[in-house]
């Protein structure tokens, strides 16, 4: 996950927003950007553990005619001029309406290496999800936050593998000003149990010092809101996002 031990930077955006036919260009300057890992939204019409940011981008990607296949086909035009890390990130229902097996399997058509499904339970991951996962070599990445008890945490480390997305807070995504010393200690605890898989720290991240607080106790970060905004506000186009970006992380 690390690159000469340097911190990673990875981006969520929802596919579909603002525009349909966006994905291919927020992917590649995203490439460009030297980000290390990109997490692409599946739009969902009951995103739970989100915010009104990520709400927002869902809602508008289901009115431009975003699906689950759009997707897949929008990805593997692409493939062969990517070379990060594709992660998809939705919820179950729309992924169990595609089938679990086509789902793996068109993952790998398109570049995809893992997948991050936040309301998928650990024992269905365990006993359903996962033997079709790495029949397809397909990494399935599993959440924590400051509540999953350790003993949780341990078996998740021991049964997947990629990376483990940190949650910062058991509320929903949305961008936070800072982070308290309440959820740096949970960072420090989370770092103390010296994982076999790095940890990725995700929800609220959206300046120099969450950043830093973030990546001060894991592999890296994944900042998602507020690039989901910068991209709205600039229309679409990817690198004044990104360039907005990082003047708003210090970089």
């Amino acid at each position: 996950m690390s690159r000469n031990g340097e911190k990673l930077l990875s981006l969520y955006f929802c596919a579909g927003c603002p525009t349909l036919d966006g994905t291919a260009d927020v992917i590649l300057s995203m490439q460009r950007h030297g980000i290390a890992m990109v997490e692409v939204g599946i739009p969902f019409s009951d995103p739970l553990a989100d915010g009104p940011v990520i709400q927002d981008a869902a809602t508008r990607a289901l009115k431009n005619g975003m699906t689950l296949r759009t997707l897949f086909a929008q990805l593997r035009k692409i493939k062969e001029h990517v070379n990060i890390p594709l992660v998809l990130m939705g919820y179950l229902n729309p992924i169990l309406n595609y089938g679990i097996e086509a789902f793996c399997q068109s993952c790998v058509e398109a570049g995809v290496s893992g997948a991050i499904i936040p309301d998928l339970p650990f024992d269905d991951y365990q006993h359903i999800v996962a033997p079709i996962a790495d029949r397809y070599d397909l990494r399935i990445i599993m959440l924590i936050t400051p509540e999953t008890s350790e003993e949780r945490i341990r078996l998740i480390d021991a049964h997947t593998d990629g990376f483990i997305y940190m949650v910062s807070s058991a509320a929903i995504t949305g961008t936070q000003a800072h982070f308290d010393m309440q959820k740096q200690d949970y960072f420090r605890r989370i770092e103390a149990m010296q994982l076999r898989n790095p940890c990725m720290v995700g929800f609220g991240i959206s300046n120099a010092q969450t950043l830093k607080a973030a990546q001060d106790h894991a592999a890296g970060a994944i900042i998602g809101s507020k690039f989901v905004t910068l991209l709205n506000e600039a229309e679409g186009d990817a690198d004044q996002a990104l360039e907005n970006l990082f003047d708003a992380l210090g970089k």
